[in-house]
């Protein structure tokens, strides 16, 4: 049998540990850590009373360290902060951080705009009009786009940012403890890839053969032809286009899933006359995604499908994967749990003197193979592993004891 450990995907210096039969310590793989809650701020607003229980919540759920909790105060049930407001709270924000900090999860539903901008893309950016449109006019590309970074502030001097956001203190904490429960579980669920009549929403439909030519070998995909699923037990990811999705509340959807529905105001959380992002929460889903401005209908301004698919699977975090898979967005809010980190970890089992390390799905390209006497190094290369289609692989590793080895990918793969 495969034994399942999450070490390897939940700390930078942990890796996969299994045992001989007398108990002594063999060779384990460890991978890429991305964004853990060790470099993730959590943001609290402690002039609002919901947003201090949520952090409070949060904070224990993934063990956020206390000098990473960042107290801000403002008035609360608003949409919009203003640009001037804003930029005052995000100056004492950044300041309060470690350098190490990667990411933010913002402890609260409203406000969800600033000024022109979504909140989360404000927070990650910093207020910038070229992020705004009047009209329908294309926004400020992301330099996060479809990036092979695990550590977008060092690499790219921005910290991507989700709100932790429901449409009740409730639903806010069942969130997180979904959240928290899909962590390295490789849900056996379904991709729902939703082609509705709605010639203006359905802009992402050429998406989901792209999506199935690269996913096939990885996950389950059902392309389904009306405006919605109902009565689905499996969802783990749903991706559609219609202002208002029937029957959200009658499917079961897995710890982790993350599902949205392109329109124009999604995003509006509290305030939509469309189905908002949060309805999704509420149905059950682990993330969520919509604009809070009018973004016409730029495809560039919602998830790619098969971006977000691609590295939620391979074992990114639910804010990696989601904030990956949008080209411009800046009109665009981001909603779930951000460590939520379903197809992490590494399952292993020991065959004689061999140790068999099985990981979720590798992006094709590239790999080396280093080893080293323990996680803190120094690695040396000692193979390398080519990866030609995007699915399950297996890594072979001599039973050695007390050795650590890792991959490290050389180029990015499609996506």
């Amino acid at each position: 049998m495969w034994r399942r450990t999450l070490a390897a995907l939940t700390s930078a210096a942990a890796g996969l540990c299994s045992a001989a039969p007398h108990g002594a310590p063999v060779s384990t793989l460890q991978m890429p850590s991305g964004i853990t809650a060790q470099k993730l701020a959590l943001v609290v607003n402690d002039a609002d009373p919901a947003s201090v229980a949520l952090a409070i919540h949060y904070a224990a759920a993934r063990g956020i360290p206390a000098a990473q909790v960042v107290h801000v105060a403002f008035a609360p049930d608003r949409a919009a902060l203003g640009a001037e407001e804003f930029g005052r709270i995000k100056s004492q924000v950044d300041a309060a951080v470690p350098e190490r900090v990667q990411a933010y999860a913002l402890a609260w539903t409203r406000p969800y705009q600033v000024d022109c901008m979504s909140i989360t893309t404000a927070f990650a950016f910093g207020f910038d009009r070229r992020h705004c449109a009047e009209g329908c006019r294309p926004t400020q590309v992301s330099r996060y786009f479809d990036s092979d970074s695990a550590a977008p502030w060092r690499d790219l001097g921005l910290r991507p940012s989700m709100l932790l956001a429901a449409r009740s203190l409730d639903e806010a904490k069942a969130l997180i403890d979904r959240g928290v429960r899909s962590d390295g579980q490789w849900p056996e669920g379904k991709a729902y890839l939703v082609r509705t009549g709605d010639a203006l929403r359905n802009v992402r439909t050429p998406q989901y053969a792209a999506a199935e030519r690269l996913l096939a070998n990885a996950y389950p995909i059902e392309t389904v032809d009306g405006d919605a699923i109902e009565g689905r037990t499996d969802v783990m990811f749903y991706f559609t286009g219609l202002a208002r999705v029937p029957g959200i509340e009658t499917n079961r959807y897995l710890d982790g899933a993350v599902a949205d529905h392109l329109t124009s105001a999604g995003g509006m959380l509290l305030e939509s006359p469309q189905t908002s992002a949060l309805e999704w929460i509420r149905a059950g889903a682990t993330g969520s995604y919509g604009t809070a401005f009018e973004p016409c209908n730029f495809v560039q301004k919602f998830p790619v499908v098969p971006v977000v698919m691609s590295r939620y699977l391979a074992g990114e975090t639910l804010i990696e994967a989601y904030w990956k898979s949008v080209r411009m967005p800046g009109q665009g809010v981001f909603v779930g749990e951000p460590l939520a980190r379903p197809f992490g970890g590494v399952r292993s089992r020991l065959v004689g003197t061999t140790v068999e390390a099985r990981l979720h799905a590798l992006r094709p390209g590239r790999y080396r193979l280093q080893a080293a006497p323990s996680g803190f190094g120094p690695f040396r290369t000692v193979s390398t592993l080519q990866v030609d289609r995007f699915g399950p692989q297996t890594v072979r590793l001599p039973a050695t004891p007390a050795q650590v080895y890792r991959l490290v990918p050389e180029a990015a793969g499609p996506g």
